[in-house]
């Protein structure tokens, strides 16, 4: 009657191991560290760099307590912060401008459990200190911006069709075209519609001449707004990853603002600094006839570049002279996807330009076959020439092939630089608030403190009134927290204030369910059932009661994250989680314990409780 399959007992076992393994990680804490990154992330990070970063440590007198390399770069421990600060200083001064070195905070996690995939819960921004940015994205710029390039896209067209205009020009977000007379007017008006048929073109006369103004309608008008946002989330994502944060939060908040929060950064200027860095594309002619010149390339390379003409170097180190002139930037841009090269079968970005920029590369390379055209990578200031190819042909079609990456994963990452290396509206910071760790840590402590009260003060009570049965819940309720913890553990979910009150909710709510399961027991014996049958009525007869009682919890919870957002979905997640675990650690765990207990007596006359 109240015994279990042994199938159960190694489902409830297995279960337990998982979590207090995936549990541990936490009660490690974490180590000081400096994470060494690439500023170009088109750069690889392999042995050298880890061997440099050992090689200045080791000049310096610091000893790390280990060095490791990952995919994001390289990663030195230290016992205080204090080496961590020395360290810091030491690698900027001897790596130079190339790498970033940012302070970091790693797991202090053997490594056997690391390997299986058991980290710690990430902290938030109010439990380990950071900075905190919200950003406005000034959306009238963004329509501004795409009514600049409807003009010159429009005046494209026109010349195309030969449609004869006296002039074009731009007010605010409005393109205003004028004609002699309105049959030209109508002409351009068909043209301008089958094109680009999200413009309102509407009609106006100003003295003798007659005017078509476009404007973006108001659902292009949202689209271009939602694009810009999108953008520009992409681009702050791409760019706090130089940072090394753990577990960065850039979130849309509102039609127009962006919410970034990066815990365990300290350094508000490097932050902003990350925040406004851009890279793009642009496209110039080399200079053929200086190119052939050795010794106007010598010259160039010694400082003295010849009128008209700049100096960069390609991979290999070969200086390239280009011409001034830009045929063509990132701006034109439509998207750029990783891909192969269709003859070398080598890695490549295909690049799409938008309609304008379509057209000035189809005629440009029409003007220059035969000729070296440049494509150069602008990132931080420095310009780098990814490939210098010959033009074979005249390419039309918006779609360009750019070559020379050294691996797929170089092709992967300049496509998601240009793809979304500028932003695609202004932004300015209209909040700015720092947490330090001190109160990071102070938090950590009140809400730690505050929930091993709470479970102390619960764990006397039920010991005290339901004896024996109270050690049951008791332990019930610490499986609960480990399982949990595990939980939150494994979805490396962010840990933040209000989810340890979530934690310490969960607490109060799970003993519930024993509580309920004990007083059923209870009645059970007045009413005058055997110990055996009371133990086994009451667990069934309390179920509908516990699930009812936590389904509509759930439905609270679930409620929570789905409208909320931010710390009231976090809230809502440790709550609903929390729902589940106590619901299996107060039926089928004490349910095992208390049939490991009572469960072979053959003659039960008193229960404890």
């Amino acid at each position: 009657m109240n015994r279990y399959p042994l199938w159960k007992y190694l489902v409830i076992a297995v279960a337990l191991v998982i979590a207090f393994v995936y549990t541990l990680p936490n009660f490690y804490g974490e180590v000081p560290a400096v994470q060494v990154t690439p500023v170009r992330t088109t750069e690889k990070v392999d042995g050298a760099l880890m061997q440099r970063v050992e090689t200045v440590l080791k000049a310096g007198g610091i000893t790390p307590l280990g060095v490791a390399m990952d995919a994001r770069g390289v990663k030195a421990r230290f016992a205080d912060p204090d080496t961590q600060i020395k360290a810091k200083d030491a690698l900027q001064q001897n790596l130079g401008q190339g790498y970033t070195v940012a302070l970091n905070l790693l797991s202090a996690s053997p490594e056997w459990l690391t390997s299986i995939g058991a980290l710690p819960m990430y902290l938030g921004l109010d439990l380990r200190g950071g900075v905190h940015f919200l950003m406005q994205v000034d959306m009238p710029k963004a329509l501004e911006k795409a009514a600049e390039r409807y003009q010159g896209d429009i005046r494209t067209l026109l010349r195309e069709k030969k449609v004869r205009y006296t002039g074009i020009g731009r007010e605010g977000q409005e393109v205003a075209i004028r004609f002699r007379d309105a049959a030209q007017r109508d002409e351009a008006r068909k043209a301008i519609e089958s094109a680009y048929p999200e413009l309102q073109l509407d009609d106006g006369q100003s003295g003798e001449e007659m005017l078509l103004a476009a404007t973006l309608k108001k659902q292009a008008q949202v689209k271009t707004q939602e694009d810009a946002l999108k953008q520009n989330l992409t681009t702050l994502r791409n760019r706090v990853n130089e940072l090394g944060v753990a577990e960065p939060v850039i979130q849309q908040q509102g039609i127009d603002r962006v919410v970034v929060q990066l815990p365990g950064v300290q350094d508000t200027a490097k932050a902003k600094e990350i925040l406004g860095r851009t890279a793009t594309l642009e496209i110039r002619m080399v200079d053929e006839e200086k190119m052939q010149d050795p010794a106007a390339v010598q010259a160039a390379v010694a400082g003295q570049v010849p009128f008209g003409t700049e100096i960069y170097y390609e991979r290999n180190g070969v200086p390239v002279l280009v011409k001034k002139t830009v045929v063509l930037t990132g701006d034109y841009i439509t998207d750029a996807q990783p891909g192969f090269d269709n003859q070398s079968n080598q890695a490549a970005v295909h690049v799409n330009l938008d309609g304008r920029g379509a057209r000035i590369f189809k005629n440009v390379t029409r003007e220059n076959v035969g000729k070296r055209m440049a494509i150069l990578l602008i990132e931080k200031g420095k310009t780098e020439v990814v490939t210098a190819p010959v033009i074979r042909e005249e390419i039309g079609g918006g779609r360009v092939q750019i070559t020379g990456m050294d691996s797929p994963q170089e092709a992967n990452d300049v496509a998601l630089l240009l793809r979304a290396g500028a932003l695609a509206a202004p932004m300015e910071i209209v909040e700015e608030r720092t947490v330090g760790p001190s109160l990071g840590k102070d938090n950590i402590e009140k809400g730690f403190n505050s929930t091993l009260y709470g479970f102390a003060a619960i764990a006397v009570f039920m010991v005290i009134y339901y004896q024996l049965f109270g050690i049951v819940s008791v332990l019930a309720l610490a499986t609960n927290m480990f399982l949990l913890v595990a939980l939150l553990s494994m979805m490396q979910a962010t840990l933040t204030l209000p989810g340890i009150a979530g934690i310490a909710l969960t607490l109060g709510m799970a003993i519930d369910a024993n509580v309920i399961i004990a007083e059923r027991i209870r009645e059970e014996l007045r009413n005058g059932m055997t110990p055996q049958a009371a133990l086994a009525a009451g667990y069934e007869r309390a179920w509908d009661t516990i699930l009812d009682s936590n389904i509509t919890t759930l439905i609270a919870g679930i409620a929570l994250f789905w409208l909320g957002s931010g710390p009231v979905r976090g809230f809502a997640v440790v709550l609903c989680l929390g729902i589940l675990t106590s619901m299996f650690s107060a039926v089928l765990v004490s349910r095992a314990m208390v049939n490991l207990t009572y469960g072979r007596a053959k003659r039960l006359t008193k229960l404890s409780i």
